[in-house]
């Protein structure tokens, strides 16, 4: 079969874009969102007992907001009305709440209320909404990109179960990818397409867990490939890349390019130059490296290598790792960005890291016997017969909050673990500890 033959012979519906073809038709067929779709989770039991009550669906696109209403839509004896919060106006409503009451009066049948992109919709129209949730007259299934926290009603939110889709992960992608390609009542099995290995890893890798992204550059690939002498279109990895105009980056997340990368990146931090940082950082994402590792390396590296010549690095480090969590790529490129320039620019100083694995070895080379008698805990009855706490000094109660005293064991006094260097507040940590010892000494 050519690809007129194959145009001909599938109706409108199949010749829909391969990704709205190949949207499931049940919970079984769902790829991916095990944590809150696997059997036995609570919105599985309940789309399978027709018992679903108000959502909100929170991810990043593609991740299959859409396809799980859909899968709603087919499994409810409830009536199914879809509308987008993009170019859907009041009256559009007014007439999804006036049927569904009608419906409701009439035969005591349910409506359910599908909005996509619900965050577009201004504070008026969802407060239109609430009474209709609140009664039950309509049963909302909200689908949105952005944080519901921030961008819904909060009203809204307290009527309904928020339930936070990820993005696929490449082993999903890549199901659904061979599932596309050998399907042929709505794939293009019929096309017999043969896909390479390189070429679905690369598809998968590339799309960042956006299902409708690597669907979309196959079906492209299929339909602009021309069949071989065997009559078989084959999709390879130049024409996957092609397809989705990126090219591959030699960068086995698995072998020695993924930890030579990543070793450079971290050093590049370490040896002050933000040029070759933000380079690896983005040589990293372009391959598709799961961004939170990114982060957490940021993180390491903020509080090893900054330490406390400037603590503010670390909070930085912190604040990215959370806002990649919130954001997702392509928008994570700019807090990781931000805190890798700042991390490599600070100045630096290891004393932290040195002075816990310092410590570390002490307690692992040598028994301690015990903690001193006026450091113990004395906040029980009996301890003070003990001598816990005897003679103990309060370091509010003396001059600049400092009082000489016996905090190390015996058998560690006089060790010295963390020794400031002079670079950045270290440099301030040096000089105040030194002056308030010296007044005492003095």
């Amino acid at each position: 079969m050519d690809l007129f033959d194959y145009m001909r012979e599938n109706s409108m519906e199949k010749e829909s874009p391969l990704a709205a073809r190949m949207r499931p038709a049940s919970l079984d067929e769902i790829v991916g969102q095990r944590h809150i779709l696997g059997k036995g989770t609570l919105l599985y039991r309940a789309i399978k007992a027709d018992k679903l009550s108000s959502i909100i669906l929170y991810g990043p696109p593609g991740s299959g907001k859409t396809t799980i209403a859909q899968v709603i839509a087919k499994t409810t004896r409830a009536e199914f009305t879809q509308i987008n919060a993009t170019s859907a106006g009041k009256k559009d409503m007014e007439d999804v709440v006036n049927a569904a009451k009608n419906r409701m009066g009439m035969y005591g049948r349910k409506t359910i209320l599908f909005i996509d992109e619900i965050h577009r919709f201004n504070k008026g129209q969802q407060d239109y909404l609430l009474p209709f949730v609140e009664d039950g007259t309509v049963i909302l299934i909200g689908a949105t990109t952005e944080n519901p926290y921030f961008e819904v009603n909060g009203a809204l939110i307290s009527r309904s179960i928020i339930f936070e889709l990820k993005a696929l992960e490449p082993e999903d992608i890549k199901a659904l990818l061979v599932r596309a390609a050998t399907d042929r009542e709505r794939g293009l099995g019929a096309l017999r397409v043969d896909v390479d290995e390189e070429a679905l890893d690369f598809l998968s890798d590339i799309s960042g867990g956006d299902a409708r992204s690597a669907l979309n550059a196959l079906e492209l690939g299929a339909l602009s490939t021309p069949p071989g002498a065997d009559g078989r279109i084959r999709i390879t990895l130049d024409v996957a890349q092609d397809c989705i105009q990126k090219r591959v980056v030699r960068y086995d997340k698995t072998g020695d390019n993924h930890y030579d990368t990543i070793s450079a990146f971290i050093k590049s931090m370490r040896g002050s130059d933000p040029d070759a940082a933000v380079y690896y950082l983005a040589r990293m994402l372009y391959a598709g490296e799961d961004i939170k590792f990114i982060a957490r390396r940021i993180m390491i590296c903020a509080a090893e290598d900054v330490g406390n010549a400037d603590p503010q690095a670390l909070q930085v480090a912190v604040a990215a790792a959370q806002a990649v969590e919130r954001l997702g790529m392509p928008e994570a490129r700019i807090p990781l960005a931000q805190a890798v320039t700042y991390v490599a620019t600070a100045p630096k100083s290891n004393a932290a890291y040195l002075a816990v694995d310092k410590a570390m070895e002490r307690v692992q080379r040598e028994q301690i016997k015990t903690v001193p008698p006026h450091l113990q805990d004395a906040h029980y009855k009996g301890a003070a017969k003990l001598g816990h706490g005897l003679g103990y000094k309060y370091a509010h109660d003396y001059r600049n909050h400092y009082v000489k005293q016996q905090y190390l064991p015996d058998e560690v006094v006089g060790t010295v673990f963390y020794e400031p260097t002079e670079n950045g507040y270290e440099a301030e940590i040096r000089q105040h500890m030194d002056r308030i010892k010296a007044e005492v000494e003095g």
